[in-house]
């Protein structure tokens, strides 16, 4: 025990009382580290959460699996470094860039791989777009948190996050059709844990909920190991390397403009969270809110290593987000030995193959709570910032982000709304929308 505090403390982390306290003050915040057995299953925890989305997007759009996987490890990595390990946060596949890669690597099955000219074509527009992050992240850093603020109020963010959770619903709800019972079980084993669990095993809501569903899926005889016996036990992830091409950051770059307000929402998010841990345990205020700017340049700089490597556009992950939220786990080495574990199973073909056997029940269950709770983190930026909604200026933006999110999001296939002969995706436009015309009601409130 004395030489884990030991390493955690010439790493820079304090060693976690991470125990149950019997009031909500149990759990890690960003700067604790668990013991190493602990540490191991938090991070397979946090790994099985980012998994299905991430590979789901290697899948649509005609990357590698392996190097998806891969290239998100080392893009977290990456993210953690650039931040100096302040910021609890996982780098995982982004859903917002999808059609956009789609229209260029001309991915029209499910899993069958694009040629790796167009893949790379994909990879130097997702490194230009990298840029735009880092680019504004250094402007925010350069002018003040108030600035961003003004431009991307809690009005803007919160209902941004609902939508991002919201839009998933149809997405939990098809996965938990897939066996009723199974997804029941699988949803209420995580609430129970969640909820009645106390110490060690309170932290682990997701992987109980995960392995309580899995075993009544062997039970049913719903789970294939066909794909385990013909993967490879060790595999080399295929590493494309990024062709110029300007059709591809005029069709991706724009697109990082529009996660911004995403990534924002989910900084916000983790604040709030890390600070009523803070807050509870009688701890310092963590002031992890004030880091947006290098917040932002980590998401840039983790697009750019994805991109480099062969992997898509990425984002910091909602779902990975809510377990936190759940577990009270917010330990920047949990998630960095995540990011290890991933990199180490992109290189195992039988290990991965293995922890795509879950069924899609299984994860539509889990999905019901973690996309839900990503939509009520939305609801809890506004309620902790105090937004008025009786003013009518807000009242505007909110409402226009919402529908114009979830209406497109549900309304038109893939979520990309028809609009003058173009396509635009449901969550981007919403988020461009509302930024936009909260700054236009801002400055004609000014004149009247």
């Amino acid at each position: 025990m004395r030489g884990t505090q030991g390493l955690w403390k010439r790493l820079g982390f304090r060693y976690g009382d991470d125990r149950d306290l019997g009031d909500g003050r149990g759990g890690l915040l960003p700067d604790e580290a668990p013991s190493i057995g602990k540490l191991i299953l938090f991070a397979i925890q946090q790994f099985i959460v980012m998994f299905p989305a991430t590979v789901l997007v290697a899948l649509l759009t005609g990357f590698h699996v392996s190097t998806t996987i891969f290239a998100s490890g080392l893009a977290t990595l990456s993210f953690i470094i650039v931040t100096g390990g302040k910021i609890p946060l996982y780098y995982g596949s982004s859903f917002s860039y999808i059609a956009a890669i789609v229209s260029l690597t001309g991915a029209r099955e499910f899993g069958v791989l694009a040629p790796d000219a167009l893949i790379g074509e994909a990879q130097f527009g997702i490194i230009l777009s990298g840029l735009v992050s880092i680019i504004a992240g250094f402007l925010i850093s350069r002018f003040g948190q108030k600035t961003i603020e003004k431009i991307l109020p809690p009005e803007v963010t919160g209902p941004i996050a609902i939508v991002i959770g919201l839009s998933l619903a149809g997405t939990a709800m098809q996965g938990a059709a897939a066996n009723w019972t199974v997804a029941l079980v699988t949803l209420l084993a995580t609430i129970a844990a969640s909820v009645f669990l106390r110490g060690f095993l309170g932290q682990l809501p997701v992987l109980i909920g995960i392995t309580a569903g899995y075993l009544l899926s062997l039970a049913l005889g719903l789970v294939d190991f066909g794909g385990v016996a013909a993967a490879a036990a060790i595999q080399t992830p295929h590493f494309t390397l990024p062709v110029p091409s300007w059709a591809a950051v005029a069709a991706i770059m724009p697109i990082a403009v529009a996660t911004i307000p995403e990534s924002t929402a989910h900084l916000y998010q983790i604040d709030l969270y890390v600070n009523k841990l803070a807050e509870r345990r009688g701890e310092k205020h963590y002031a992890i809110a004030d880091k947006l700017g290098r917040n932002l340049v980590g998401d840039g700089v983790g697009d750019i290593v994805s991109a480099l490597l062969g992997g898509p556009a990425g984002t910091n992950y909602g779902e990975n987000i809510s377990t936190m939220a759940v577990t009270r786990v917010f330990s920047v080495p949990v998630l960095a030995a995540t990011a290890v574990l991933a990199i180490l199973v992109s290189f195992l073909g039988k290990f991965a193959a293995a922890i795509n056997t879950v069924p899609g029940a299984v994860i539509g269950g889990l999905s019901v709570y973690l996309f839900g709770v990503i939509a009520v983190q939305g609801v809890g930026i506004m309620v902790e910032k105090k937004v008025d909604l009786f003013d009518n200026r807000g009242l505007a933006v909110i409402a226009s982000i919402l529908i114009i999110g979830l209406g497109g999001s549900f309304a038109f296939p893939g979520g990309m709304i028809p609009f003058f002969g173009a396509k635009l995706p449901a969550i981007a436009t919403a988020a461009v929308w509302g930024i936009a015309l909260n700054l236009v009601l801002r400055v004609m409130r000014r004149k009247s």
